[in-house]
């Protein structure tokens, strides 16, 4: 089968598109025909060494990809070959085939396009989690988006209008705030003016009213970071799922009590490795919404696998606006 294989850490030029073996499905493993997958940050981080983990050499890259039921091992109840479904794979996806256990295995809807689906996936979960789990959101409640622009982002604004919430999506380029209203922001945040820690306060509390944001979802970390938590309200609570900015921030322990505040952190894959049942029933609702109109397909750019380095080059150098997904062609 064909495959993007990384032999080394370090750069995407590391990365080759070669032949592989075909991965031999076991009892109790599903074999995906894999027809579409995301290309995300992650992966570029994954393939460089500097993951939270480091997969055994040589590997190929690719989380959570879409595609069709090719077979199923011994003792598998829950899928057929011919059905849809989404691999919980941590990597493996940019080839044309993944094996996965059962329990790692989300069916898909028949009518939702693979690349839509691929596009959905990572991100639509991260953010369901960090809202529904960690932030524990209630409808009326406000909600501050820090990397709104980015596929987390979108998704959590999406998801945080489906759960009855109000959303602020904070943007540092103005040419991307057509996309953020466009998933349904309420407002929009500029993080680029000067004076972050004291303009983003008062950015949301002209906004909100001087009592701040419920929740602030954080992808960004560093500056970013030290001016949300700020904005905060009595009780809020902070949901830490990224560092993009390059920093990972510090705050002393005695903010959280004179605020009566949380902050928290999202780490999705260990909701795939130790809650698959409720990453399920997530995607589950995640579709019903889809399917009711209530969350809308992310704006994507499709590239086929042959261009696996342009579409990586693409997310590291920011030129994209929305999702990037690897497609097989058939």
């Amino acid at each position: 089968m064909r495959a993007v294989v990384v032999r080394d850490f370090g750069p995407i030029e590391n990365a080759t598109l070669n032949d592989m073996p075909k991965p031999e499905v076991k009892a109790g493993e599903v074999l995906l025909e894999v027809r579409a997958t995301a290309v995300n940050f992650v992966d570029l981080i994954m393939m460089s060494g500097n993951y939270q983990f480091k997969p055994e050499l040589p590997f190929i890259p690719g989380k959570l990809p879409a595609g069709i039921v090719a077979a199923i091992g011994q003792g598998v109840t829950k899928f057929k070959p011919g059905d849809h479904a989404i691999a919980m794979a941590e990597h493996g996806g940019f080839a044309e085939f993944v094996a996965m256990p059962e329990n790692q295995c989300i069916p898909l809807p028949a009518a939702l396009p693979f690349t839509e689906a691929a596009a959905m996936s990572l991100v639509y979960d991260t953010a369901y989690f960090a809202l529904r789990d960690r932030a524990r959101i209630a409808p009326g409640e406000t909600v501050l988006v820090l990397g709104a622009t980015g596929g987390v982002g979108l998704a959590a604004i999406q998801l945080a209008k489906a759960m009855g919430g109000k959303v602020l999506a904070a943007v540092a380029s103005k040419d991307k705030e057509d996309i953020v209203r466009a998933a349904g922001a309420d407002a929009i945040v500029d993080l680029s003016v000067p004076d972050l820690k004291e303009s983003l306060r008062a950015q949301v509390f002209e906004k909100v009213g001087k009592g701040g944001v419920d929740i602030v979802l954080d992808m960004l970390g560093g500056d970013m970071f030290d001016a949300a938590i700020r904005a905060l309200a009595w009780r809020g609570r902070l949901v830490v799922i990224g560092f993009a900015s390059g920093r990972i921030p510090s705050i002393k322990a005695n903010y959280f009590l004179v605020k009566n505040i949380e902050v928290t952190g999202l780490q999705i894959s260990d909701y795939r490795k130790r809650r698959p049942d409720d990453m399920a029933a997530a995607f589950r609702q995640i579709f019903d919404w889809h399917a009711a109109g209530k969350l809308k397909p992310l704006p994507t750019k499709v590239y086929p696998i042959e261009q696996f380095a342009t579409a990586m080059h693409d997310i590291q150098d920011r030129k994209v606006r929305g999702r990037v997904v690897l497609s097989q062609g058939k």
